[in-house]
């Protein structure tokens, strides 16, 4: 009887799987790609995008109150909530004073896109250091977005000159067979 206790009791729990892992993570991914997907639209448009910047902020705030809500009971998650809130409307207003027409003239569309950016990074990084490693690492992700696009961007065209030289190389080779 206790061999039977020993052998139950040593079964290893079922390995997590890689789709139980992305289920778990899926908060961390669609913010991601949210903020790939503003970094994209505000390269490409030349404008800012002020309002999705701000709520994503909001979500990014819910997160971080989802993620470290158990880690805390009764009064606990009152003040996790309060945080949070306080936290994520200093970074809104941080976007805001950005936002202003005095500092306005000092930035292009694109980049205050990107300076509203880096201050939700800078928020979203600041709020993992007191919740979890993810959110610190999203922050960083968020914060290398802005110089990996702008390389992007300005190497899009050498890109595209070094494609077409390819394809023409390949052509005479082709040809000469």
């Amino acid at each position: 009887m206790e061999d039977s206790n020993v052998e139950a009791s040593a079964t290893p729990a079922a390995p997590h799987t890689w789709q139980s892992f992305l289920v778990r993570k899926l908060p961390y991914i669609a913010l991601l790609a949210l903020t790939i997907g503003g970094v994209a639209f505000t390269s490409i448009a030349n404008t800012p995008l002020v309002r999705y910047w701000e709520i994503l902020a909001v979500l990014t705030g819910l997160l971080c109150i989802f993620t470290a809500w158990p880690h805390y009971d009764g009064q606990g998650r009152l003040q996790l909530i309060l945080r949070q809130s306080a936290h994520w409307l200093a970074i809104i207003v941080a976007m805001r004073i950005v936002l202003m027409p005095g500092i306005q003239t000092m930035f292009t569309g694109p980049a205050t896109g990107y300076a509203l950016l880096l201050i939700l990074a800078l928020g979203t990084f600041l709020a993992g250091l007191n919740i979890s490693l993810e959110l610190c690492v999203l922050g960083l992700v968020m914060a290398a977005a802005v110089p990996a696009m702008l390389w992007l961007k300005q190497t899009a065209l050498l890109a595209v000159l070094i494609g077409a030289a390819g394809v023409a190389l390949f052509a005479v080779l082709w040809r000469r067979k």
